[in-house]
């Protein structure tokens, strides 16, 4: 037969998959994605360093910082 698990506190403790810092980390990296969107938006001007090479290396970067969040492990309490 199968046993019913136990109810101790070890049990019970909810782990959550992200952190608090992982959010910080979300956060940052969508902020700094919409500056590089923020950064491409405009119609005059449109072959200007600014819009074909500043903001996409400024919303890559906040991609990049994005899954950093996603795959950054959280600390291990004891």
């Amino acid at each position: 037969m199968a046993q019913k698990p136990s109810n101790t506190s070890e049990n019970n403790a909810v782990q959550f998959v992200f952190g608090k810092q992982n959010y910080y980390i979300l956060i940052a990296s969508i902020v700094i994605v919409i500056i590089g969107f923020a950064l491409m938006s405009g119609e005059t001007d449109i072959y200007s360093f600014r819009k074909i090479v500043l903001a996409p290396i400024v919303v890559l970067a906040g991609f990049a910082l994005g899954f950093y969040a996603i795959l950054k492990k959280q600390a291990v309490k004891v």
